[in-house]
């Protein structure tokens, strides 16, 4: 269980394909389409040219990069459960070597996490979104560092830098 496939395999007819269709191309291992959010980060990362679509060869690379992430993401979904809860997420991000407070990885767990489920159990997070917990962690924690210069953990940064950081994180 989790992970990705296709639900509707891409179709390079035209050399390329846009977000829409790579929206509709993947899908996590439950079946539940890719958040929006995700697809337009992958393409942000993967639309080498800027041309606004994928095409063949930056595809390819994609694929690679969601397959290497599928092990990840099986590797911490210790029950199999499909999703990933807080303490897979923190164990997942304490390799990964971001040691978080419980606060903090308390709101990345809500931030991504999908809603509870009809009978009230708390939603996990599924394959796309840990991945862009991931990627946002790593953006942001590197953002932070390009500031903290001596590594002292505290930085004083503009609004303006503050809001160039937010913004532009995936």
């Amino acid at each position: 269980m989790g992970g990705t496939s296709y639900a509707h395999p891409p179709s390079f007819r035209s050399g390329a394909i846009t977000p829409d269709e790579l929206s509709r191309a993947l899908v996590n291992g439950d079946w539940s389409p890719f958040d929006r959010d995700t697809v337009r980060m992958l393409m942000g990362l993967f639309d080498t040219d800027r041309s606004g679509t994928i095409g063949f060869h930056e595809f390819v690379g994609l694929w690679k990069y969601i397959a290497d992430w599928q092990k990840v993401f099986r590797h911490f979904d210790r029950d199999q459960s499909g999703t990933i809860d807080g303490s897979e997420l923190a164990a997942a991000l304490r390799q990964f070597g971001y040691n978080l407070s419980p606060a903090l990885l308390s709101l990345l767990e809500q931030k991504y996490a999908s809603l509870p489920n009809p009978y009230g159990a708390p939603g996990g997070i599924t394959f796309d979104r840990f991945v862009r917990a991931c990627v946002m962690t790593k953006t942001l924690t590197e953002a932070f560092q390009r500031f903290d210069t001596n590594r002292s953990g505290v930085i004083t940064i503009s609004y303006d830098d503050f809001m160039k950081i937010v913004l532009s994180a995936p």
